[in-house]
C-alpha cells in the first residue's frame, strides 16, 4: 500500500470586526502572533468538525491584510490533511458549503464577524 500525503489547501476570509493594524503584517509582533494563534485554533476546530475532519492536519494562519475599510482585516490560512492514495479528491465545492454552513452562512467565526461574501477555499 501507498502511504498518504499531506496536501495543502488554502482557505481565505475577511473578519468584519477585527480593526487592521500594521503589527499585522509584522510575524514577530505580539499582536500577530496572539490573532494567528486564535486564527489557527477556530479553522482548526472548524475543519475537524466536517467531512475532511479525520484526514485533516491543521491550518496556520500565514498573513492578515487590510480589508476594504479599517475594520477589517482579511485572513489567509493554509491547511493540511492526509490525501490517501484510494481517497477521492478534495471536493473544495462540498468543503466550502461545510465552512458556510458550521460559520452560520460565512457570518460567524467563533467571536468573529465575516464577510458573507469573502471566503475562499484554494482561492
Amino acid at each position: 500500500t501507498t502511504a498518504a500525503t499531506l496536501e495543502r489547501f488554502t482557505v481565505n476570509f475577511t473578519i468584519t470586526n477585527l480593526p487592521y493594524t500594521s503589527d499585522l503584517e509584522n510575524p514577530d509582533s505580539a499582536r500577530f502572533r496572539a490573532t494567528r494563534r486564535v486564527m489557527n485554533t477556530l479553522l482548526d476546530r472548524l475543519l475537524k468538525d466536517i467531512s475532511i475532519g479525520p484526514a485533516f492536519h491543521g491550518c496556520e494562519a500565514t498573513d492578515f491584510r487590510p480589508g476594504s475599510d479599517r475594520d477589517q482585516t482579511r485572513v489567509d490560512a493554509v491547511c493540511t490533511y492526509s490525501k490517501e492514495p484510494w481517497a477521492a479528491p478534495l471536493d473544495r465545492v462540498g468543503l466550502y458549503h461545510q465552512v458556510s454552513n458550521k460559520t452560520r452562512g460565512i457570518t460567524q467565526l467563533g467571536p468573529y464577524s465575516l464577510d458573507k461574501d469573502s471566503l475562499y477555499v484554494n482561492g
